[in-house]
């Protein structure tokens, strides 16, 4: 034993080669004494080897759950550092009922999907991805008779939902000259206004916007929140943008409104996902799809280590979280 903090890494090597680079892992060395995995998966049996005697522990995909009986052998555990988005798939009661502190590097993740939204407004706006082949054929120009492209300045976005990627794509849209729209159940006009953005009603929003990108969790009572009534209300052009959840949109209704030709989509998820074969998304006009590439992807990755590293330097110097997890906030996060 060294007197320095113990720290266990709960997350397979394999996935800890994509979320943590050398200089992360060299500066927990430097600063605890930390407890490698050593496999390519982390089982509960392995989970409590890491954590015994533990301080702490960093998380991320393929985590085991931390319940009762696992933390049991870890009485001195007091944060946890996600190195991923949601937690929901692995904090229980138990964590809260012993105050331990729970972050995520979500903030980490939102900051890469608002970009990848706001790049998907411009290149939606431009209708980008139907002038592109039309170019390549040498159909130069505006399609004869169509709808000519239009300018993200200038233009009304509605944002669904006040969350982390929300935030931040009100805050890129900041620069960007745009009447921005935000619906959210807990948002009131004031925080609106602090963001940058004016409150509206789901049914107005998607009335009024030119382009909507959503960012709601995934709940029992936000399945089908882009439902048929709100897609036929949509304006002439407009742009559908979900990098949030696939749940969120009735697909069989936007495939409908799609092939009518009146809105283009973007979709970075789907339910399920990926699209099974023979799905109806598969190949539907006026549909964009990518494979859930929105949030930190390649060398990106490595960011959600260093941020879960960051928490952990915090919190053993006495520093507040820079991103908590309450357990108030669990049935609204994604």
């Amino acid at each position: 034993m060294t007197g320095r903090p113990r720290i266990g890494v709960l997350v397979g090597k394999g996935v800890l080669a994509e979320i943590m680079d050398e200089a992360t892992a060299a500066r927990l060395e430097d600063r605890f004494e930390v407890a490698w995995p050593a496999g390519n998966g982390v089982g509960p049996d392995e989970a409590a080897r890491l954590i015994a005697g533990a301080s702490g522990c960093v998380t991320g995909w393929g985590s085991p759950v931390l319940n009762a009986g696992l933390l049991a052998g870890a009485p001195a555990l007091r944060i946890v550092a996600h190195a991923a988005g949601t937690v929901k798939p692995f904090v229980t009661d138990a964590l809260w009922e012993r105050g331990i502190v729970v972050t995520c590097a979500a903030g980490t993740i939102a900051v890469d999907v608002a970009q990848y939204a706001v790049a998907l407004m411009v290149v939606g706006r431009k209708q980008v991805m139907e002038l592109a082949p039309a170019a390549a054929a040498g159909r130069w120009g505006a399609p004869a008779g169509g709808r000519r492209p239009g300018d993200l300045r200038g233009c009304t976005v509605g944002v669904v939902g006040a969350s982390r990627v929300g935030r931040a794509v009100l805050a890129l849209l900041a620069r960007y000259d745009v009447n921005a729209l935000l619906a959210d159940p807990y948002a009131t006009p004031e925080e609106a206004a602090r963001l940058g953005a004016r409150v509206a009603g789901l049914d107005d929003l998607f009335r009024l916007s030119d382009v909507v990108t959503v960012h709601a969790p995934a709940l029992p009572e936000t399945r089908h929140l882009v439902n048929a009534a709100r897609l036929a209300s949509m304006k002439d052009g407009a742009v559908l943008i979900n990098t949030a959840r696939g749940v969120l949109v009735d697909e069989a209704a936007l495939v409908a409104e799609l092939k009518r030709g009146r809105i283009r989509a973007f979709l970075d998820v789907t339910d399920p996902e990926p699209p099974p074969a023979g799905s109806p998304l598969l190949g539907c006009p006026h549909l964009t799809l990518t494979p859930h590439i929105a949030g930190t992807v390649g060398e990106g990755r490595a960011r959600l280590g260093a941020a879960a590293a960051e928490e952990l330097f915090r919190y053993f110097s006495g520093k507040p979280p820079l991103d908590a997890v309450t357990r108030d906030q669990l049935p609204r996060l994604a």
